[in-house]
């Protein structure tokens, strides 16, 4: 019998009972749906924390702290984090780029407006290149002078001075123009304060004002001023450029925020609090982080948390596939008993077949092919269901409300074309396995039993 013959034959044998055919594919309908459902919700979230952890920084950057940094306990030697030891970083195996951090923290002004203790961060070129540019360019990377790079939420930093109120009590931004005025910097900020409450120096004279420096903003951080990133609460420049404004404002004394010897006296070198180590491929990362933390400095990296983010991932998504699964399995009992009925009723048709020599093969290939048929009918509507269920979470306010107290945009619930051809296939497979015993239940009727049948 040829394969067109069997087909048609398989296609009117579910037409002629259309209910029970049509409650079948239902069941399949159900449990397709219910695992592409479950499973694309375990792949939305999966997808969503790895894009967190993205946006944190490079999967093959290498955070690097220094404990001595910190601690400052006057220890006779020290593992500070130098230039020199930067050097040692740079010349380890699978190490593409080294950027040390220097912190210090000023004082910026704009007419009525002041932001204290911001955070100005001196980082190198390579470091630099890794922040998404909104506003204006990069600043200048030559170590000529001080430009600064804002982050986009840096702004909210500012209030005014004269009439108060600041952007977390008003709830309205400041009004200031970062590209289109003057930024004045107060490096030391310890003497700014002492001359305004009427502090005095060693000599009994009181605390001069100390200078304000005219700095250039050569850009902001790509994003809106309350869109956070990793970058938006800093203000960079470059690195050579501001220790030599820093040497040139403290001259030889001490720096706020960089270690004293003993005696209370600066080094004559800066001491970094942290570093970031760039490595060539993800692969590399572990075994990169293990020297570096042999040397006797903290080191972390968001491949770590990837790793375990793609641990939890994996179970989570057997969970709910395995949940999912639950309904295709019970649609599979319905598929079987729909074929198990079909051939109590077809008992003498079969029994016809068999004695004008129909194959055996042939015979159970037509039950087994409409199995399959319940399996595709069902496994494509349960698909399109899905992806209008995947639809209506996307696009639920609530759904919306948590996206935005996690920090991350896009879709929760996440059907790619692997699943849905996967998900397909699967039911198909299932019906056409649920009907294997009765195909081969009906293959071994006898004849002449099934003939005499009633």
């Amino acid at each position: 019998m040829r394969f067109l013959d069997l087909l048609v034959m398989s296609v009117n044998n579910l037409r002629r009972r259309k209910l029970r055919t049509a409650l079948t594919v239902l069941g399949v309908i159900v449990g397709t749906a219910s695992i592409v459902v479950m499973m694309s919700l375990g792949i939305g979230m999966s997808e969503m924390q790895m894009e967190i952890l993205e946006s944190y920084g490079s999967m093959t950057a290498i955070n690097v702290y220094s404990d001595a940094y910190y601690q400052q306990d006057g220890s006779s030697d020290p593992n500070y984090m130098t230039d020199d030891v930067i050097e040692q970083f740079r010349r380890l195996g699978h190490v593409t780029g080294v950027s040390p951090l220097l912190n210090y923290s000023v004082m910026m002004r704009q007419g009525q407006y002041t932001a204290s203790y911001v955070n100005l961060i001196g980082v190198t070129r390579d470091y630099m290149e890794q922040i998404s540019v909104g506003e204006g360019t990069y600043p200048k990377m030559d170590g000529s002078e001080v430009e600064l790079l804002f982050g986009n939420m840096v702004i909210q930093n500012f209030s005014n001075g004269k009439r108060g109120g600041s952007y977390y009590e008003t709830g309205e931004l400041p009004d200031v123009d970062l590209m289109g005025q003057p930024i004045f910097v107060v490096y030391d900020m310890d003497a700014y304060y002492q001359s305004m409450n009427g502090g005095t120096n060693a000599d009994g004279t009181s605390v001069k004002p100390p200078k304000k420096y005219l700095v250039p903003v050569a850009g902001i951080v790509e994003g809106g001023p309350t869109d956070y990133n990793m970058y938006s609460w800093d203000v960079y420049t470059d690195l050579e450029a501001l220790k030599t404004q820093l040497r040139k404002v403290f001259k030889k004394n001490p720096i706020p925020g960089q270690p004293t010897n003993k005696k209370g006296k600066p080094y004559n070198y800066f001491i970094y609090s942290s570093a970031v180590v760039y490595v060539d491929e993800i692969d590399n990362v572990k075994d990169v982080q293990t020297v570096i933390s042999d040397m006797g400095f903290q080191a972390s990296s968001n491949s770590e948390w990837m790793e375990q983010s793609k641990k939890q991932s994996q179970i989570t998504q057997m969970v709910l596939g395995g949940i999912g699964a639950v309904s295709l399995f019970v649609a599979a009992i319905g598929i079987a008993n729909t074929m198990m009925m079909s051939i109590y009723e077809r008992t003498k048709e079969i029994g016809v077949m068999k004695v004008l020599g129909c194959d055996m093969g042939n015979i159970r290939n037509m039950f087994l092919m409409e199995s399959g048929f319940i399996g595709l009918m069902g496994g494509m509507v349960g698909l399109i269901l899905s992806y209008s269920l995947s639809y209506v979470m996307n696009h639920l306010p609530a759904v919306s409300q948590v996206m935005g107290m996690m920090g991350t945009e896009g879709n929760i619930s996440r059907i790619p074309l692997w699943l849905a051809g996967m998900a397909l296939v699967f039911a198909i497979v299932v019906g056409m396995v649920a009907g294997f015993f009765p195909a081969v239940r009906a293959m071994k009727l006898s004849p002449l039993a099934a003939i005499r049948n009633e």
